[in-house]
């Protein structure tokens, strides 16, 4: 009875600690179409996106102009955002393809160097964002995940979180305009 009990045991641990397991970009390496983030993000693109907390409510909407452009292996990606309480926003990431799906990338408001990959239609993208909340700026961490659907919709989720506890979600769509 003990064994079986310890048994038991062992197995649900395993199964909620498999639960636990984040994919991996390489999972993603056969799904097509095949992004390339060099040709996706250049010229003008409209995004639209929400917040939403733990619980899955929607905090603030969102819509977002991006002006992007690539000199070789170096891109910036020019962002204006809008959000539904009227305020605005700037953020200019400076890219940096580093091969093998790599990319690096940085902007005022990341600390560091935010890191991502690569593979079939997917991209991961992680980094640390100086959040302001309530006059106070907090730094929050990015798990952000990127899924082309076609040459003009890829659609993006990203979770957020502090100390490892999830905060909430940004999910937003990117429509490009035609060039």
């Amino acid at each position: 009875m003990q064994r079986r009990l310890l048994l038991t045991a062992g197995l649900a641990a395993t199964a909620a600690l498999s639960g636990c397991a984040s994919p991996q970009v390489a999972q993603y390496a056969g799904e097509k179409p095949v992004l390339d983030l060099r040709t996706y993000f250049n010229g003008t693109i409209d995004a639209y996106g929400v917040f939403t907390d733990r619980s899955g409510a929607v905090i603030k909407r969102f819509t977002v102009v991006m002006r992007c452009s690539w000199n070789g292996d170096d891109g910036v990606l020019d962002e204006d955002f809008i959000y539904s309480d009227g305020t605005t926003q700037k953020r200019i990431w400076r890219m940096k393809h580093l091969g093998n799906g790599k990319y690096s990338g940085t902007a005022d408001d990341v600390v560091g160097t935010a890191l991502g990959e690569q593979q079939g239609n997917a991209f991961r993208w992680g980094y640390t964002l100086l959040q302001p909340v309530d006059g106070k700026v907090y730094e929050v961490q990015f798990d952000d995940w990127m899924y082309l659907m076609n040459d003009r919709v890829m659609l993006n989720k990203a979770t957020m979180s502090k100390f490892g506890i999830r905060l909430g979600d940004v999910t937003l769509s990117f429509v490009k305009r035609p060039s």
